[in-house]
């Protein structure tokens, strides 16, 4: 996954991938975070 890459011309990560994992598994985690709150909200 190299987008950041490609989209700023520079690894913010220094090549290694991490913040491209950052961008799609922290909404996942936020998304589950959010759900997980209103479901014993109730």
């Amino acid at each position: 996954m190299d987008f950041a890459e490609r989209l700023f011309g520079v690894a913010p990560d220094g090549g290694s991938g991490a913040y491209e994992l950052l961008v799609v598994v922290a909404p996942l985690l936020v998304a589950l975070w959010w759900r997980r709150i209103r479901t014993l909200g109730r």
